[in-house]
């Protein structure tokens, strides 16, 4: 049982107060932070309190003290799963993560092509998949996600009235599938730069001209589109926007992300918990490498519903489960009232594998049976090693919010071990 010191990521889309107050630091902060990573990935692990080594080191060390046997022997002796606090005071890029079997060929081929691993062209910068869950912590957590039903892309693009897009409208009219969709798609991402120039003010007058009608159906996506042009006004992701879900999470809400799903976070905080990966393929509103030909080859084009996005959740007590398919990581959310007026007051654990409890809102004492107790404050995170025995994981303010991270082993995995 240790306490963990998440690792700052100062990405240029963060915010300079949102994770600054969230760890109780001075804000705001002088560089944007756009990250608070708490795992072991080798490019940020955590670090051990009061300790000089950090938590990659200690798995290394002794894998299967820390990971248990299952856990170990499934995914190489390595942490499979990876947790962020996620600030973002501006648009991420437009993104897609490879399934496994795409992230095993494309980190091979760049290998064999000689690319070094801080290579600024590199699409893979590891051998895993990356599905990922983010759950919002502040209200109005806006993000686009997933391609919407065509259908109502169609009618969104009628909207607009915008010439520009008619040939775009006609061949999703023609083909309302996901083959409609990569034609579309294939050929924003692939205009020529004038078009897109000329292209991209045309959308942008359109979205005023119905947002000043006062139609509320496209109003949302509409203003996030006209957010995206401001900032990128000669990217063809801005384009791209327009055939996503828009999606507002309010606290406790989430969305999960399989592989091949286009997204784009736009503005707030959120937990984020994923397979232990960094690959990205970009497809725009973003200044680094985008290899169109490789994401046009990992992207899922069917359309998925808002409500397929988001996890079904079940209640354990004090406990929020979001169900997934992925098989590195759960994540669940813990709410604990220390006043013992309408929450529990205290939760344990007894679960194998490794587990990670990050905590959001107050602070948490967890305390094992040898009478070992840790306070954990907001903006921290305790470590479970499998090897630890049992733990009770009480409020040690009037309210305490932690999110729990761990492998979801199945009873077949653990006995066989």
């Amino acid at each position: 049982m240790k306490v963990l010191k998440g690792e700052v990521r100062p990405y240029a889309w963060g915010s300079r107060t949102a994770i600054a107050e969230f760890q109780g630091r001075p804000s705001p902060s002088p560089h944007p932070e756009a990250e608070l990573w708490f795992g072991a990935h080798p490019a940020s692990p955590a670090r051990l309190d009061g300790d000089s080594s950090d938590l990659l080191a200690m798995i290394d060390a002794d894998p299967v003290a820390a990971l248990g046997e299952p856990t170990a022997q499934s995914y190489e002796r390595r942490l499979p799963f990876l947790v962020k606090i996620l600030a973002a005071e501006e648009p991420l890029s437009l993104q897609a993560h490879p399934s496994a079997e795409q992230a095993r060929i494309g980190f091979a081929a760049e290998n064999r092509a000689g690319l070094a691993a801080d290579d600024p062209r590199r699409n893979y910068r590891d051998s895993w998949h990356k599905p990922e869950i983010v759950v919002a912590l502040g209200e109005d957590f806006e993000a686009l996600a997933g391609f919407r039903d065509p259908a109502e892309t169609v009618d969104l693009l009628r909207t607009l009235q915008v010439p520009g897009l008619d040939s775009a409208l006609g061949m999703l009219a023609g083909s309302p599938d996901a083959d409609g969709l990569r034609a579309v798609f294939t050929t924003w991402l692939t205009l020529p730069d004038r078009v897109i120039a000329e292209l991209i003010p045309q959308v942008l007058s359109g979205a005023v001209e119905v947002l000043g009608r006062g139609e509320s159906r496209f109003a949302g996506q509409l203003r996030a589109v006209l957010g995206l042009g401001e900032a990128y006004p000669n990217d063809p992701g801005v384009l791209a926007a327009l055939l996503l879900n828009y999606l507002v999470l309010q606290p406790g809400e989430a969305i999960y992300l399989p592989a091949g799903n286009l997204h784009a976070y736009l503005h707030g905080t959120a937990v984020e918990a994923m397979a232990n990966s960094d690959n990205v393929l970009r497809g725009g509103l973003t200044p680094k490498h985008i290899d169109v030909p490789e994401l046009l080859r990992v992207l899922d084009f069917q359309p998925v519903s808002r409500d397929k996005l988001m996890p079904t959740v079940e209640a354990l007590g004090a406990e929020r489960i979001y169900r997934t398919p992925a098989p590195e990581f759960q994540l669940s959310r813990v709410e604990l009232d220390g006043t013992g007026l309408r929450n529990p007051g205290s939760i344990s654990f007894d679960m194998p594998g490794p587990q990670i409890l990050t905590v959001t809102t107050g602070r948490i004492e967890a305390v094992i049976p040898d009478g070992e107790r840790c306070v954990v404050e907001c903006g921290e995170a305790l470590w479970l090693s499998d090897d630890d025995p049992d733990v009770i994981v009480h409020a040690a303010s009037s309210h305490a919010v932690f999110f729990r991270s761990r492998v979801p082993l199945s009873m077949e995995q653990v006995t066989a071990n």
